[in-house]
């Protein structure tokens, strides 16, 4: 098995004209490297209606309703993480409860508030309550704020964590940008924080200090938006002196873990 714990999707109201083509050949790039299951989530419109980081109630609804219907159309291979902005507490609430119910593993948390906000506390309690992890986006070390959404860091994540030792959180993309070194550093102790592989980022030392630093059984595999460097990662990894055990771990047998058990079982 190999199970991409980070993937996303477009629909017809985002910003790309071929959205449809770039979710067939997600699907298919995938079957030549070998994922097993996508585990996927749509953020929005991207921007197109409401802010990509703050979408409103409504793209928020089309996204998650819109990810169900592509889990529909491909079973077994797409499954699903409820994306909610928690500026709305009660509409994350019943978002929640509603499509986990329908059958998404997992929660998305994207930029909307600082990790370390007490709107997020309602949110880590139903995750945990359901046994879905929480993937948060993360910069790797803020340093300033960003524009057009409210970033969080691996040390406000941490303190999230602490708060809910019941829950499980994903630490998304140690690739993705910035300094990735400081995030390691900000998890040490924190096991109820895994890292997730993904990000277009492939500096010299990444992987090998992520296994030092929070080691194979806290690592899971991913790609984001495009699959290329999260291929070579892939590649990366079995050119490690690694066990046969700890690559399963990282592959696969952790994020089955992470899940609701059964979610990866029609694979």
């Amino acid at each position: 098995m190999l199970i991409d714990v980070h993937a996303h999707f477009y629909t017809e109201r985002s910003p790309r004209a071929d959205w449809r083509e770039v979710n067939r050949r997600r699907i298919e790039a995938g079957a030549r490297i070998g994922i097993t299951t996508h585990v996927a989530s749509i953020l929005g419109t991207w921007g197109a209606r409401s802010p990509t980081y703050f979408p409103s109630r409504d793209d928020v609804e089309y996204a998650n309703e819109a990810l169900l219907e592509i889990m529909r159309e491909y079973p077994g291979v797409v499954a699903g993480y409820c994306v909610v902005n928690p500026n709305f507490p009660e509409h994350a609430r019943e978002q929640l409860e509603r499509r986990i119910d329908a059958g998404m593993i997992g929660v998305k948390l994207a930029a909307s508030r600082r990790a370390d906000d007490a709107l997020l506390d309602p949110i880590a309690v139903i995750a945990a309550a359901r046994h879905c992890p929480i993937l948060h986006h993360v910069w790797q070390h803020r340093r300033r704020d960003w524009p057009g959404q409210d970033a969080s860091d691996a040390v406000e994540l941490a303190s999230l964590a602490r708060r809910h030792p019941d829950a499980t959180f994903i630490l998304a993309h140690i690739g993705g940008g910035g300094e990735w070194s400081h995030s390691l550093r900000a998890l040490r102790g924190q096991d109820n924080v895994v890292v997730d592989l993904s990000g277009s980022g492939i500096d010299t030392g990444m992987l090998e200090q992520t296994i030092d630093e929070v080691g194979a059984q806290r690592i899971v595999w991913g790609t984001d938006l495009t699959m290329d460097t999260g291929w070579a990662k892939l590649r990366y990894l079995a050119s490690l002196r690694l066990t046969e055990s700890e690559l399963a771990s990282i592959t696969y047998r952790n994020a089955q873990t992470l899940f609701p058990a059964g979610a990866f079982d029609d694979r």
